[in-house]
Order: C-alpha cells, then structure tokens, then sequence
C-alpha cells in the first residue's frame, strides 16, 4: 500500500508540474503577442503623428518673378526675411528671375487655402428701353387746338377788311363807305363816327394837320399817309387801344 501511494503521489505531482509549465508557456506566449501588438500599433500611431508634423511643415516652393523682392515674398507667406534668406543661402538680398526659393515653415496645401478668391464679375443687366405711349392723333389734334393762342379782338379788329378799292368813292358814296365799315367794327353808331370825321377832316380823305401832323379822315396823328380803307383800318386799331378818348369824346 505504501508503495502504491508514493507512485501515486508522484504521478500527481508530475501532472501538476507538467500543467504549471503549460500554464507558464501559454502565460509568455499571450504576453509576447500582446506586446507584439502594443507596440506595432504605438510605432504605427508614432508614425502617422511624425509624418502629420513633417507635412504640416513641409517647406514651399517659389518660383521668382520679375520684380520681385525677399521683402514682398516674406510678406506673401507671411514670415521673414531671416529664414528665407537663411534656408536658401541668399546673400545680399540678391535673388533672380526664375530662382526656385524654399520657403521654410510653409506647407504647400495652406498656401493653397491662403490664395485669395478670384473674384465673380456678373455680367450687366441690360434695362430694357422705356418707351413712350404715342399720343392718339385726336388728342395730339386737341391739344393742339388748345395751345394756340386766341386772337384778341384788337388783332381781329385791326385785319383789313377785303373791300374794293376806295380811292374812287367820293361824296355820299365815299361817306357811306366809311361809316358803314366803323360802325361795323367798332360797335358805335354811324351817327357819332359821321360828327367825328365832319369835325376833324371836314370828309377830306387827304388832308394833313400842319401843326400837329394828323392825317386824313379820323386826322389821326399815327398815320403820315394812306388809302381810305389804311385810314379806316388805323383808325379802328387806335378806338380798340383808346376808345373814344381818342378822339376827345367821353
């Protein structure tokens, strides 16, 4: 019984052991890949982070222009004159038409952002042309009518009558005449004309005042000659202006 009890003890002894080192293999096998992975992914996140920061600052190209100057691109890029000059071993500020300049501290894409917009021209709004509504003919007729002026009965007055010829009327012929056409165009009787041109002319159609110089029929001083019918015509002309004051009445 001893001797089966010792085997026995061994035999558990061993298969502890046996399970502990399997145990123990496994543990650093698990460690190792876990390690393993720990670190291809930090190297991978180091990597990623150092190939932001070497984009980020990756330095920019320039191509010189004519004119240009180490000043003015500075300002462009907005940094200095030092590290232009000192990144592309410029001496003197000398720099030449088609020198390619390494502009440090620049990254490319942001000089893209940084590029001013162009600017959107809109094309001009032709304005359609105003036009004028044509006024109707009988308005334009109408209105015309009322623009012109009236005539004023001095002018209708003072128009020559289209009678013949009066130089022949003598006598009674020549009074009837003359009468006739004042009372016609004046409104004042026959009667009164008739005293007016007995008083000043005597019915003498050319007879001329040596002192005042009134002339003819109605011895009107505006006249210095003329037929019967001018003398009539004037002497309708000075009642419109006058009236019978003309002729020293009323």
């Amino acid at each position: 019984m001893r001797v089966i009890s010792r085997r026995y003890t061994n035999f558990c002894w061993s298969t502890i052991v046996r399970h502990a080192d399997c145990l123990q293999k496994m543990w650093e096998y698990n460690l190792k890949k876990l390690l393993t992975t720990i670190l291809t992914t930090s190297a991978a996140t180091v990597g990623l982070l150092l190939a932001g920061t070497v984009s980020a600052h990756a330095d920019a190209t320039y191509t010189v222009k004519k004119g240009d100057c180490v000043w003015a691109i500075s300002q462009e890029y907005k940094t200095t004159i030092e590290s232009i000059e000192t990144a592309n071993n410029i001496h003197g500020h000398l720099i030449l038409p088609g020198q390619q300049l390494r502009i440090p501290g620049v990254n490319a894409q942001d000089l893209t952002s940084q590029a001013p917009a162009t600017p959107v021209v809109s094309a001009p709004v032709q304005q359609a042309p105003v036009t004028t509504p044509t006024q109707p003919a009988e308005t334009q007729a109408a209105t015309t009518t009322q623009t012109t002026p009236a005539q004023t009965n001095e002018t209708v007055a003072s128009a020559p009558a289209t009678t013949p010829a009066t130089e022949s009327y003598s006598g009674d012929n020549l009074q009837s005449y003359v009468l006739g056409q004042m009372q016609a165009r004046t409104g004042v009787d026959a009667g009164t004309w008739n005293h007016i041109i007995n008083r000043e002319s005597n019915l003498q159609p050319h007879v001329v005042n040596g002192a005042s110089g009134a002339y003819g029929l109605f011895q009107n001083i505006h006249i210095s000659g003329g037929s019967v019918q001018q003398q009539i015509d004037a002497a309708v002309n000075l009642y419109h202006a006058q009236g019978m004051q003309a002729w020293a009445l009323y």
